[in-house]
């Protein structure tokens, strides 16, 4: 019989496509349940069920989520379903117990509450811990890391629970194929750039949602350093910012840096938009999962300059495949900046180291393979050892 797998997730959930899409080549039937993305799943007839949730503090907003998750789970019947983003993956244990649909998981870093010393993160911190080890405990039937050090943490607090694995390219990864033909027929550099009002300037590049916790605001006092040494530089910020609430940066703070500064807003043309840059930014203060933006800008060939958080040291290694510097110190960020942008040759010499670990490591297909073995070890009724170990070649895949 196929085992049929739903995938819960919110506005971006289209994002995971071609992670889906490679589970379904595996022989699974699939389905999404989701806040956002319905066109992209229904253009690729997989069945969509829409599923909303706010993604801020709510507690009353979440019970009725949850409820309303529970009746999904009725209707869609899946063997197997597995959450993505904090609340999907709280609110889907506890959806699922009583009913026969194995939860799992997905902890796609620990984001701004575990990486945070605010007031507020503290609080939040507590209360999640709390949640999470309970569901762990009592709900959760697998959890899948992206990275060692996110698994190690939930371990030690007591939130991991049984089947703790660590999948590089957990519920995502990157499409390198995808990625490719992205850039076929994509406007030129020169059209971009004209289009951006950058004419010849250089340009430094970040992908990423414009709040504080990613480090926008880091960026920006950066910026002002390396404005001073390079005058000609542009920065230039790609994401949402309006719809991120209390945390999103100013509008003020990035018209104040005058012509310098571009934010476009979200754009789905990023493999055209990084190829047309100098040098990717990525400041996150966030302990990410593996950041997606950082594979892409790997296969642009972009040298990368990126905080040293948990799930960018998975993908960059400093002085060797990029630049690292500590998180919140827009004096190193800077000085890191103008390195890379003197010295291009060594910036494209570690550029070029990253495109094979990526495509080797990182890609749908891979994690597709991973994901293959666990669900059906779980659907077995099997332990699951950590997908890591040579047990987890996928040289036996298929569906359960």
């Amino acid at each position: 019989m196929t085992a049929h797998v739903l995938y819960i997730g919110g506005e971006d959930a289209d994002l995971r496509l071609p992670f889906i899409k490679a589970v379904r080549a595996l022989g699974y039937r699939v389905s999404v349940a989701a806040s956002g993305g319905e066109a992209a799943f229904v253009q690729e007839g997989i069945d969509f069920v829409p599923f909303a949730f706010d993604r801020f503090i709510s507690p009353l907003s979440d019970r009725r989520a949850t409820r309303r998750l529970g009746e999904i789970l009725d209707k869609v019947q899946p063997d197997l379903a597995q959450g993505f983003d904090t609340k999907p993956c709280l609110m889907l244990p506890i959806a699922a117990s009583g009913r026969d649909t194995l939860a799992v998981r997905t902890i796609c870093g620990r984001g701004w509450v575990y990486s945070s010393r605010s007031p507020l993160a503290m609080s939040v911190r507590l209360v999640l811990k709390g949640l999470h080890g309970v569901v762990a405990s009592r709900y959760a039937d697998a959890t899948v890391f992206q990275n060692s050090s996110d698994r190690d943490f939930f371990e030690q607090q007591g939130m991991a629970g049984r089947n703790a694995v660590v999948i590089p390219a957990g519920g995502g990864g990157i499409d390198p194929a995808r990625f490719d033909a992205a850039l076929e027929g994509a406007p030129s550099p020169e059209t971009l750039r004209d289009e951006l009002g950058l004419g010849t300037d250089e340009v430094v590049i970040t992908v990423s949602r414009l709040t504080r916790q990613k480090g926008i605001e880091t960026l920006l006092k950066a910026a002002e350093i390396v404005l001073k040494d390079r005058p000609g530089v542009r920065f230039l910020l790609v994401g949402p910012r309006e719809s991120e609430g209390r945390d999103a940066i100013s509008a003020a703070k990035i018209t104040a840096m005058g012509p310098s500064v571009v934010a476009t807003g979200p754009r789905t043309d990023i493999p055209a938009l990084l190829r047309m840059a100098d040098l990717f930014a990525f400041p996150t203060e966030y302990a990410e999962g593996v950041p997606r933006v950082l594979l892409e800008a790997a296969l642009a060939g972009l040298p990368i300059v990126s905080t040293s958080m948990p799930g960018c040291l998975e993908v960059i290694e400093d002085q060797k495949t990029g630049r690292l510097v500590p998180p919140q110190s827009p004096e190193l960020l800077a000085q890191a900046i103008l390195s890379a942008l003197s010295d291009k040759e060594k910036g494209k010499a570690m550029a070029a180291r990253l495109p094979d670990r990526v495509r080797q490591r990182f890609t749908v297909e891979s994690g597709a393979a991973s994901h293959d073995v666990l669900y059906r070890k779980l659907l077995a009724g099997q332990t699951v050892e950590d997908p890591t170990g040579s047990q987890w070649t996928a040289a036996d895949t298929g569906p359960a």
